[in-house]
């Protein structure tokens, strides 16, 4: 039994940025080899061990076989038999097929890749230097989730490019349909952590160069005002749903095109709900510097600010973002309407509401009525705290 630090670490190692966990290949072993040594079995679909003690995740060497159509067709053969380089070439890109033997690795998770030891059957040092995401072997073809893989690598490694190689053969994984056979958690989890990554524009870029977009989203275009948007939201640190917000941001018109992908790709509620809210207020925000403070409370009203506060902080900062974006507008460009509506949320949620509640039922106010002399009573207030 021989154990090997793959994948990730080692790229990023090799890249010089930071490591965040550690992927173990076993080759040589059984899974009752596994299981006597003390390691938890916890793969379904193919056999993945935690360690007794460091509870990394070690899976058995194993080859994949294509036997139906999406990701899931396949058929897995882990054996003892199976050796390093034939688990190498059945991952996705060069630079994510390369191994160091365990030994090498510290108590500590520290490591040097001494390049006489690490294990490089297909280059991905080379195109780690070089700046490319390239197909390990032709079997890339056979799990249509490595498109997105790929996509969203480009948006991490920003100064990488995908190889034209790679690029024709994802045009014909598209051309052959087996994009269409993706499920929608599983697109939702890929373009989720895509649009989290430092450029994410890159990754739509991608999926539309190979054709990929149009299945995916044919409602969503790679314009490069979008990109901007949501790469302006990237440099500001946004939240995913800020991001995804700031990717539909001009569906308002076409909520039916919005509602589609949406419904695509599986949105979380949360994330659904403030895209709709910047969709169809983002026009109102911009402007609200005109607005009275009648029109202020009901654009609060709207946007649910008195429940959600926290929602429509993060519903501002999406329409910052997309005015950052536009046609000549500079990235570091003032957004006054965050901070003043920021303020006027603050003076209208402010009033005491139980209070004037009170008030108008002794009046003889019922039900709705209740809610406007509420409504009324914010509004003063906004008026009061607002320049002559």
């Amino acid at each position: 039994m021989k154990i090997f630090l793959v994948g990730g670490a080692l790229r990023d190692r090799l890249l010089a940025r930071p490591v965040s966990d550690h992927d173990w290949l076993v080759v040589g072993a059984t899974p009752e080899e596994m299981v006597a040594r003390g390691y938890l079995p916890v793969g379904r679909d193919f056999p993945v061990f935690l360690h007794p003690e460091t509870r990394e995740e070690y899976a058995l060497a194993r080859t994949e076989r294509k036997s139906a159509p999406g990701y899931r067709g396949f058929t897995v053969h882990a054996s003892p038999d199976v050796t390093l380089e034939q688990d190498l070439a059945r991952r996705d890109l060069t630079v994510n097929a390369i191994a160091l033997p365990a030994e090498c690795v510290g108590a500590d998770g520290q490591f040097e890749p001494d390049p006489e030891k690490l294990a490089d059957p297909f280059h991905g040092r080379r195109d780690l230097r070089d700046r490319v995401l390239r197909h390990v072997t032709d079997a890339f073809r056979e799990d249509p989730v490595r498109i997105l893989r790929v996509a969203r690598f480009a948006a991490r490694f920003d100064d990488f490019t995908v190889a034209p190689e790679t690029m024709a053969l994802m045009r014909e994984m598209v051309a052959a349909g087996e994009v269409d056979a993706l499920v929608p958690e599983r697109v939702w989890q890929e373009l989720s952590r895509g649009l989290m990554e430092t450029r994410p524009s890159r990754m739509f870029d991608v999926l539309n160069d190979c054709g990929a977009l149009a299945v995916l989203a044919p409602e969503v275009d790679a314009g490069a005002q979008r990109m901007r948007t949501i790469d302006t939201a990237a440099g500001l640190q946004a939240s995913l749903a800020v991001r995804f917000a700031c990717l539909m941001h001009d569906l308002d018109r076409h909520a039916a095109l919005m509602e589609k992908t949406r419904d695509r790709w599986r949105v979380p509620v949360d994330i659904r709900e403030l895209a709709e809210v910047v969709a169809r207020e983002h026009g109102h925000i911009d402007r609200s510097g005109e607005l009275d403070a009648a029109l202020l409370v009901r654009l609060l009203e709207r946007c649910d600010a008195f429940r959600k506060p926290a929602r429509f902080a993060e519903a501002l900062l999406a329409c910052e973002c997309v005015a950052r974006s536009q046609p000549g507008a500079e990235d570091d460009a003032p957004y006054p309407q965050r901070a003043r509506l920021l303020a006027v949320l603050a003076t209208a949620a402010g009033v005491a509401t139980d209070a004037v509640a009170r008030q108008a039922q002794q009046a003889g106010a019922m039900g709705p009525q209740i809610g406007e002399a509420i409504h009324r009573a914010r509004v003063d207030a906004v008026a009061a705290s607002l320049p002559a």
